[in-house]
């Protein structure tokens, strides 16, 4: 109670905030950057050009509007009273649209491609060879996303920040995080369990240990190692962490389409991915696990040297390739040969660049809209062993009994499956997301919502700011890092998406129920009808397709001299595949989407119509005749494929089924 009668956690929290502000030993400011609007996404960064006519962007005034593509110049350099050997960072706060992690750009700095900022991403740490004193250009690349604050003068606009070059102090930075999770933990724990006011008491301690005198300066940092070992002792005298572990792997859920289109996305997969690889570098424990082989091949055509990156980062397997198909495909609006063609194309991408080994061996679905009963079946023959996902615990009437179990396919085939028991943030009974924020509470409520703990002692949290990607942050890695063994709280390990079902399986697989049947989920139903010339579009294609490759197949067993257009099949699936997005094909994307899905699905029907009649032209010169008909189905069809020549001889007529002359 004693707590509670002084209002402690109010006090901490204000504490907190303060010396959360003194992170930043120095600061710079940096000179106003100057804006310039881009026609798309498209629109390649103006690095050489001349930014003089460019609109200047002062610091705290509102720039840019919605859906804005831009470009913003400046440059920076390290002041001499900086102390090299701190760590030194560019602080870029753009603003804050308040929705996912918008506004972001990615960095270039003397015209390389360095690290990307964003609403949640920030600060970029700065290597030796750019703290030198020197001049140094910055050009920002970006996208100011859906909306930015709304101001009665000025409408939806961003807020700029008060950009700036700033010196880390690194024990502040570390008292910081250890004190967040503290309080944090503290507020999540009941008031019955002893660890609570053990850790208040520490945290007390270590604040009061603080010379919190005005003007702060060199005796409040002189300060701070006496106060984080105060901290750091209490915290090991406040108990033991419970006996389960929280897997934990950083993720940044990329939707392909959604509220915005192809071309946004090929930029956020490579603003994304630049920002991991600075956290990597920042971070050894870190591990990141990333889906959709179809990003991967933008930042392979966009970003070589990025790609080049993520290769090396596979190989020492801190990077997790993950998910098996093409892209995150619908499960139920798919056609079967579809779901076997995300599959061969997925798999045969990660193998063909990153080796036969790095792949994880899990189907990664976690925001796909239902999951079909032949699906079990297809994961095995595919190579694969494990099925993840969370969408099923959004239903909206009946939840599935089970978080962990063997699902059974139509054919008998079983495989492991999991479904993710984290909480959305600020509610630690709130539905299970993809996109978890590490914090005590999402820590706590992973182990809190898991159905069956009399049976498994571990579950997957996969973190990092998503939807419209991001992924995980600074003060996550931090969190994690505190998390990894602290009083009455699950341990926190992270790693890889592989290693965490591998763990599953031996420790209790033999004790995992069955669910045989369908994965229905109970929301969303929409989709099944919204955007129907979508569908058809997609159906009509793989219509085609599939009697495009028999004719092309039949033409090869018959004629020898001819060549199989493997590489038109590819390009012609890979449209079809990436169109069967879990927001594309169902229909819940905004308009512009679909003018770009429409005008591809018209890319295949002319590709692969051409690649089918050069194939029955060369049929038609090894039977001869005046016409030729292929029925390619097993059954009788009306939909036969003719050859016909362009006038028809005397006599001949040819009919459709219902007697109509053709």
């Amino acid at each position: 109670m004693r707590h509670e009668q002084r209002f402690t956690i109010p006090k901490l929290e204000r504490r907190l905030a303060l010396i959360t502000s003194l992170q930043q030993r120095r600061r710079a400011p940096l000179d106003s950057f100057r804006l310039h609007e881009l026609e798309s996404p498209d629109q390649a960064p103006p690095l050489d050009a001349d930014t003089s006519a460019w609109t200047p962007i002062p610091p705290r005034t509102y720039w840019g509007s919605a859906y804005l593509d831009f470009a913003l110049s400046g440059s920076f350099r390290v002041p001499a009273d900086f102390d090299r050997t701190a760590p030194i960072a560019l602080d870029l706060p753009l603003g804050e649209a308040g929705d996912f992690s918008h506004p972001e750009a990615l960095v270039y700095i003397d015209g390389t491609p360095y690290a990307a900022v964003d609403r949640h991403h920030q600060a970029i740490a700065l290597p030796e060879h750019w703290i030198d004193g020197a001049d140094h250009t910055l050009l920002l690349h970006g996208w100011t996303g859906l909306l930015g604050r709304h101001d009665a003068t000025h409408g939806i606009k961003l807020f700029m920040g008060e950009p700036a070059i700033v010196q880390i102090d690194a024990p502040t930075r570390e008292l910081v995080a250890a004190a967040r999770v503290t309080l944090d933990a503290a507020k999540v724990l009941d008031a019955l369990n002893p660890a609570r006011d053990r850790l208040l008491n520490a945290l007390d301690a270590a604040f009061t240990a603080l010379d919190l005198r005005e003007p702060f300066g060199d005796t409040f940092y002189a300060s701070v190692p006496p106060a984080l070992d105060i901290l750091r002792a209490g915290i090991a005298a406040a108990g033991v962490p419970l006996d389960v572990d929280i897997h934990a792997t950083g993720h940044a859920h990329i939707d392909v389409a959604w509220l915005w289109t192809l071309g946004q996305t090929r930029r956020k997969a490579g603003r994304t991915f630049h920002t991991v690889l600075r956290l990597l570098e920042q971070f050894p424990d870190y591990h990141f696990t990333q889906s959709q082989p179809q990003l991967y091949d933008y930042v392979r055509q966009d970003y070589p040297e990025l790609f080049a990156s993520i290769k090396a980062r596979v190989a020492d397997q801190r990077w997790e390739p993950i998910g098996g198909m093409w892209i995150e495909a619908d499960c139920n609006i798919s056609g079967g040969e579809s779901l076997v063609r995300q599959l061969v194309l997925g798999r045969t991408f990660f193998r063909q660049h990153f080796g036969a080994d790095a792949e994880s061996p899990v189907l990664w679905l976690p925001d796909v809209f239902g999951y079909a009963w032949n699906l079990p079946q297809l994961i095995k023959l595919a190579g694969l062993e494990y099925f993840f996902t969370i969408k099923i615990g959004w239903n909206q009437t009946n939840r599935l009994p089970y978080d962990s179990f063997w699902w059974q396919g139509l054919d008998g085939t079983r495989v492991l499956t999991h479904f993710s028991t984290t909480p959305e943030e600020g509610n630690i009974d709130t539905r299970a997301t993809y996109n978890a924020v590490i914090r005590p509470l999402t820590v706590y409520g992973s182990w809190y919502n898991v159905q069956q703990k009399a049976d498994i002692r571990t579950t997957l949290m996969s973190f990092g700011w998503g939807d419209g990607g991001g992924g995980p942050t600074r003060e996550m890695l931090e969190n994690a890092r505190e998390l990894a063994h602290f009083p009455s709280m699950p341990r926190v390990q992270l790693g890889s998406v592989k290693a965490f079902f591998e763990t599953l399986e031996r420790e209790s697989g033999e004790r995992l129920p069955v669910w045989n049947g369908e994965l229905y989920l109970e929301l969303h139903r929409g989709t099944y009808t919204t955007q129907a010339r979508n569908k058809r579009a997609n159906r009509q294609s793989e219509f085609l397709l599939h009697d495009a490759e028999f004719i092309a197949a039949l033409t090869q067993a018959i004629d020898p001299n001819y060549r199989y257009p493997h590489d038109v099949f590819r390009q012609a699936w890979e449209l079809v595949c990436l169109n069967q997005f879990h927001d594309i094909i169902p229909g819940s994307s905004i308009g512009e989407v679909y003018v770009e899905s429409l005008a591809q699905y018209e890319q295949v029907r002319a590709i692969t119509t051409q690649a089918r009649d050069a194939a029955l032209e060369v049929l038609a010169s090894k039977f001869g005749g005046d016409a030729l008909l292929i029925n390619p189905t097993s059954f009788n069809a009306s939909g036969q494929i003719a050859r016909l020549p362009a006038a028809l001889p005397a006599g001949l007529t040819v009919q459709t089924p219902d007697g109509h002359a053709l």
